[in-house]
């Protein structure tokens, strides 16, 4: 490759480097390629990155404690790898997000990378003539158990920033719970009215979920912290010093400060990619509750005259570009659209896990990819819904107790007491007169009317142990066999 420059060479000959490149030759080969995603490692892997380059450091001082690596080449390693890691060459990763060849590219962009910086140190020039990208920045390493490693750790912060966006929702939720604690509505199952629940009842339904969410998020990451570094190329460990191992975890857990811990089998560390299935399925279970409760504040807010219009959502945006005041459930259906991205990260996600053959699974950019960017669509989004709708939420306290006193789901007080042929009488003979149900209650005198008035108030409804108490007082032993009259008197107990 001609051009101005520096020439490098590599396994494929002689390669000339942009002058002001930190990178080398299979990073020049690499972007010599036209792109595929049209995005670079620098833009999407900084976290990977960051640990690509800590465990360089690591690798560099346990390397130096064990006696492989002198203490020069050592030194200016490590300064250029805490380089790499304060953001200062985030221009010098402009590999393609999706690469082939098991993300050797992008591990050697890294290793060419500190490596140019650790001759630039040493001798004022960045060629690779006192430290070499492979021979001394992958001293006792392999791509195959250097980048898995690092794609765990970038992981763990990704379900990290996940769970704690989640974890404000948890509390604005948690605080809506309490604000609708008194507000009666109609419950509805099968899109059809159903008996009264509280709004406060079922938003605490969302907060509960969202909090077994964040919950299995956050269990996910210390399966994270068990890494395969240490078994190079295939898991034997063949490439790397004696000693080198616990060395560099040690060195690892005191620079990163996360507790990581070499997996005990480093076959199955390097053969199964499982674990960023497990994350994946963390964040699809999040992203569908999502859609869940989003899908019902949509249809909570329909309206707001010809729907339910049940809540208000706060306004974010006009929504629609002919009809003057129509202001649309925007943040909702972002969410849901993030949910359905998410679902499809994770198709992509599960399709690379199981591809995985003998000693490796060499698919770690199409895994990266998907799962970092399915993280950074909930942990911003859901930030969003918690910030921006779900804690402006407001009840039309009046129409949800109307539509709740008006529900014929409200005959099933009626069966409770009298019998479920009585209860359906009272419910058709409501329906057919556009009368309700305690009107009718009393017209046929099921109920006294102070006993309807309490009965069947929506708001004595939501409360199990209240309404069985005050059945319990309704009911009489004559009630009791005439509900079961096939059954002889000494028989009816």
């Amino acid at each position: 490759m001609a051009g101005v420059g520096r020439v490098e060479h590599d396994l494929l000959g002689d390669v000339t480097v942009a002058e002001d490149a930190y990178y080398g030759p299979q990073t020049t080969r690499a972007i010599a390629l036209p792109t595929v995603s049209g995005r670079t490692a620098g833009q999407d892997a900084t976290r990977l990155i960051y640990y690509l380059a800590a465990i360089k450091k690591c690798a560099a001082l346990a390397n130096q404690r064990i006696g492989g690596l002198d203490n020069a080449r050592g030194e200016a390693i490590v300064q250029a790898a805490s380089e790499v890691m304060a953001g200062e060459f985030a221009t010098q990763f402009p590999v393609d997000t999706m690469t082939g060849g098991g993300g050797s590219v992008l591990h050697m962009n890294v290793n060419e990378v500190i490596a140019s910086r650790a001759n630039e140190l040493l001798t004022g020039n960045k060629a690779f003539s006192v430290v070499h990208p492979n021979t001394h920045v992958n001293m006792g390493q392999s791509t195959n158990d250097v980048l898995p490693a690092a794609m765990q750790l970038a992981t763990h912060d990704m379900v990290t920033q996940v769970a704690d966006s989640v974890a404000k929702l948890v509390e604005v939720t948690g605080c809506k719970a309490a604000e609708f604690a008194d507000v009666v509505k109609l419950g509805r199952t099968c899109l059809q009215d159903a008996l009264p629940v509280t709004l406060g009842q079922e938003f605490s339904g969302y907060r509960d979920m969202l909090a077994r969410q964040e919950g299995r998020l956050r269990a996910l990451r210390g399966d994270l912290l068990v890494l395969g570094l240490g078994g190079t190329a295939v898991g034997t460990g063949v490439g790397a010093l004696p000693g080198f191992v616990p060395t560099v975890y040690q060195l690892l857990r005191d620079e990163i400060g996360l507790p990581v811990e070499a997996n005990p089998n480093l076959f199955d560390a390097m053969q199964n990619a499982d674990i960023y299935l497990q994350a994946s399925a963390a964040m699809k279970s999040l992203a569908c509750g999502l859609s869940k409760m989003s899908s019902d504040l949509r249809i909570m807010s329909s309206g707001p005259r010809g729907g339910l219009a049940e809540i208000v959502l706060p306004p974010v945006l006009p929504g629609s570009s002919i009809m003057p005041g129509k202001v649309n459930p925007a943040l909702p259906e972002l969410m849901i659209q993030v949910y359905f991205q998410v679902c499809g990260n994770d198709l992509a996600i599960t399709l690379a896990v199981e591809r995985g053959e003998l000693e490796l699974n060499v698919w770690e950019a199409v895994v990266h990819k998907n799962l970092a960017e399915a993280a950074q669509l909930l942990a911003l989004g859901t930030t969003l819904f918690a910030e921006r709708c779900v804690t402006g939420i407001t009840a039309n306290r009046e129409r949800n107790r109307s539509m709740a006193t008006s529900s014929l789901a409200l005959a099933a007080v009626v069966s409770a007491v009298h019998g479920y042929e009585v209860g359906t009488d009272v419910a058709v003979n409501a329906a057919n007169t556009g009368r309700s149900v305690r009107e009718v209650a009393e017209e046929k005198s099921l109920f006294s009317h102070e006993a309807a008035a309490e009965l069947l108030d929506p708001m004595s409804l939501v409360d199990a142990k209240s309404m069985a108490n005050l059945l319990a007082g309704q009911r009489s032993p004559d009630q009791d066999a005439a509900r079961r009259p096939g059954l002889p008197q000494a028989d009816r107990t």
